[in-house]
């Protein structure tokens, strides 16, 4: 019996190699001599660092940087010294979770602190940077970030623009004689799950500016500035890249990495199925068993069970989800490759409890399939 365990992390409790770990201790119970393959999981957002250099030879990796709000932050990225291969969490530098809920301010929130993850892969000698870009705290168009690697940007009277992205609406000049040579020969990969434009009812400013701070107001003067911050890009760059799919992920951030890096996006899941070796390992496999946090009908847009139950569909295994809650449209996954989904917890309980008893509900969940898998085994 060979079974892939291939889960997210759920958010507030477990990491990705802890829920694994917690299912394969659940399924061990029932089927002892049982092949295990944990293949700990992502798709794009907080956790793909952890997640890849569990499965791969990396390292992690610490700068100190400037935070969204210009405060220094030790931030951490990944390395893969045998691919020359940086994996950057933007969220680490930029992210929402850097700035309480009473400081979080979308007008001048900066990504420069990316852009300093960003030189120091250069420096380690990356020739791929992966960008996982969800999270952030910020809706500066990936300006800051750019800065960071080079790029100057000026008002009318010539002085640096102030950080974040309503001051956008002032720039008057572009400068990327300086930017950094090294990019050109870098190969960048977004991982990323949102597929918004830069500017527009549904760019990143109308879409997710409120979460950061942004007052209805200050939606409008961000999206302004957006759309004049890409208009002036097309003028230096020759491209416009603003309203393709992607440019408004990470308040922008996805439109400089594709104007000014030439980044390809990518779903998150399939960045770290690749990198993990999820193909592999789900063949000759009899069973996978993926999860996250909450499975419900958003799961479609590219999250973890979507992308691992693609690649199992691709083998004809079947896929199993545990999850810590069911919402509203699960069951449209049964189209897509899942065969059926389990919630975590055993009654009724608040978060906080399913959160700390995580551990336990897992293994015990896990356990039960295995149990009810043997049964059926049995009577065919």
């Amino acid at each position: 019996m060979k079974i892939v365990i291939a889960p997210d992390s759920f958010k507030d409790s477990l990491s990705s190699q802890g829920v694994a770990d917690a299912i394969a201790l659940g399924l061990t119970e029932v089927w002892p001599d049982a092949q295990l393959v944990k293949c700990p999981m992502a798709d794009g957002g907080e956790g793909t660092v952890e997640s890849i250099l569990a499965a791969c030879e990396g390292e992690l990796r610490r700068t100190i940087v400037r935070g969204p709000l210009g405060i220094t932050v030790d931030a951490a990225w990944g390395w893969l010294p045998q691919s020359h291969t940086a994996i950057i969490e933007m969220a680490e530098a930029s992210g929402l979770q850097l700035v309480p809920p009473s400081q979080r301010d979308a007008c001048s929130s900066s990504t420069f602190g990316t852009g300093e993850l960003i030189r120091a892969a250069l420096d380690a000698g990356a020739q791929r940077v992966i960008l996982a870009i969800g999270g952030s705290a910020t809706n500066d168009g990936g300006a800051g970030a750019m800065q960071a690697l080079g790029v100057k940007l000026f008002d009318a009277q010539g002085q640096t623009l102030a950080p974040g992205g309503r001051a956008l609406a002032q720039l008057a000049r572009i400068d990327i004689s300086d930017i950094d040579p090294r990019l050109a020969e870098v190969r960048f990969d977004i991982a990323a799950d949102v597929n918004n434009p830069l500017c527009g009812p549904h760019g990143a400013s109308a879409i997710f500016g409120p979460q950061k701070g942004a007052s209805p107001e200050q939606v409008q003067q961000l999206d302004r500035a957006l759309e004049h911050f890409a208009e002036r890009c097309a003028q230096v760059l020759g491209k416009d890249v603003h309203d393709e799919p992607g440019s408004g992920a990470a308040g922008g951030l996805g439109f400089a990495a594709k104007a000014f890096l030439g980044a390809q996006f990518k779903a998150g899941v399939e960045v770290v199925a690749e990198l993990v070796g999820l193909a592999d390992a789900v063949k000759g496999a009899d069973l996978v068993i993926t999860g996250e946090g909450r499975f419900d009908a958003q799961t479609l847009r590219g999250k973890t069970p979507f992308g691992v139950a693609r690649i199992a569909q691709q083998q004809s295994v079947p896929v199993i989800v545990i999850a810590g809650t069911l919402g509203e449209g699960y069951q449209d996954l049964y189209a897509h490759g899942i065969d059926a989904a389990f919630a975590l917890a055993s009654g009724p309980m608040t978060l906080e409890q399913a959160c700390a008893e995580a551990p336990r509900l897992l293994r015990e969940r896990a356990s039960d399939i295995a149990r009810v898998w043997r049964l059926a085994a049995r009577n065919t």
